[in-house]
């Protein structure tokens, strides 16, 4: 099992998840499905991270960024955005929820952004990734 490819698995869910992301996105005016949906998406999206870090020990093969491709820095670049803006995605939608309207220009435009370094994160996965 040492030597079993988890490339496969982890790109297939990676797209899954970014196709629900865009599912969520074209859902944005259904508030229930729309929540339901990103939800979804971002959590799975955590536990693929923990499946690569437990699989691969991804994390100590990048703090060693030095040894590897300038793409790979990229990579990194894109996917720990995407998890940071996760969280500013999390915090302005369930003030959205509570009725703070105020942050729905903020959660549109955050959105847009972390859905480009989704999908900039699974492309470059594709290369960095063997």
């Amino acid at each position: 099992m040492q030597n079993f490819n988890f490339s496969l698995i982890f790109h297939t869910q990676s797209f899954i998840i970014l196709f629900l992301m865009y599912v969520g996105v074209y859902f944005r005016r259904n508030r229930n499905r729309h929540v339901k949906i990103m939800l979804t998406s971002i959590v799975w999206d955590f536990i693929l991270i923990l499946q690569i870090e437990l699989a691969r020990k991804a994390i100590m093969k990048a703090a060693d960024a030095a040894l590897h491709p300038s793409l790979l820095l990229v990579h990194l670049f894109f996917a720990v955005g995407s998890v940071v803006l996760y969280i500013f995605m999390l915090r302005s939608g369930y003030q959205i929820l509570k009725g703070n309207t105020d942050k729905r220009s903020f959660h549109k435009k955050m959105g847009f952004i972390t859905l480009f370094f989704r999908t900039m994160t699974l492309f470059t996965s594709i290369y960095v990734i063997k």
